[in-house]
């Protein structure tokens, strides 16, 4: 187990201020806050893809970047089919067997049946569902998720919220990052509310929603918070 996550004062060039958190294994994480908030960067501090310029973070396990998967906005294909694409991912994580690995993951996200087809010509919704079979085959005890329908039509953000669940329901421990409040209602189960690169308030969904503690948060529910 590489749960909990424990952030220590941790900042990153003025753009995510000085923050203590600790982030356990179960309920859904959802970080909410408006655009340069400093979500995404948040998120890839604890990934490990940017390293902070202050403070510490620790998780509880050894090799937590091999526990650990992160699905972005804008998914990554390689030239290569949707399978080797798996297939790819699952050799450098050393999965033994990683083709038959590969095509149980395409079935598990209903892309089975575009297995050979090259990954650059699917649909945005497609290619999602595709990085999403790349970290199911990994069984990763942590998913990040970075604004994964954000460039999504209201079908295709519904089965990417469907394979959301169903990580949540195989005991991944979730975290996104979202600007979309209803989506925070459906797949959230606390709130971590940024506003300009600050933690302004941590509280379950239910709560935040309605009764927000901070007035950032009550203008951002309001829609009336300014985008930066």
């Amino acid at each position: 187990m590489i749960l909990p996550l424990r952030l220590e004062a941790v900042a990153y060039r003025g753009i995510i201020e000085p923050l203590s958190l600790e982030l356990g294994g179960g309920p859904s994480t959802i970080i909410l806050g408006a655009n340069g908030a400093g979500k995404s960067v948040l998120m890839r501090l604890m990934h490990g893809l940017l390293a902070p310029t202050a403070g510490k973070i620790l998780w509880s396990g050894e090799n937590a970047r091999r526990h650990q998967a992160m699905v972005f906005q804008r998914p990554v294909m390689l030239r290569r089919s949707a399978l080797a694409n798996v297939v790819y991912a699952l050799k450098i994580a050393g999965v033994a067997d990683a083709r038959r690995a590969a095509m149980a993951a395409l079935e598990e996200v209903g892309l089975a049946h575009l297995a050979h087809r090259p990954a650059r010509v699917l649909s945005g919704g497609e290619q999602q569902r595709l990085s999403l079979a790349r970290a199911w085959a990994l069984h990763p005890e942590v998913l990040f998720l970075d604004e994964p329908t954000a460039s999504l039509d209201p079908s295709a953000t519904r089965e990417i919220e469907t394979l959301i669940r169903a990580f949540d329901a195989a005991g991944t421990k979730v975290v996104m990052a979202t600007h979309n409040l209803g989506q925070a209602r459906r797949l959230g189960d606390e709130v971590l509310f940024l506003h300009q690169g600050r933690l302004v308030e941590r509280a379950s969904v239910d709560r935040f929603f309605a009764k927000p503690a901070s007035p950032e948060a009550a203008a951002f529910i309001k829609g009336e918070l300014p985008w930066v």
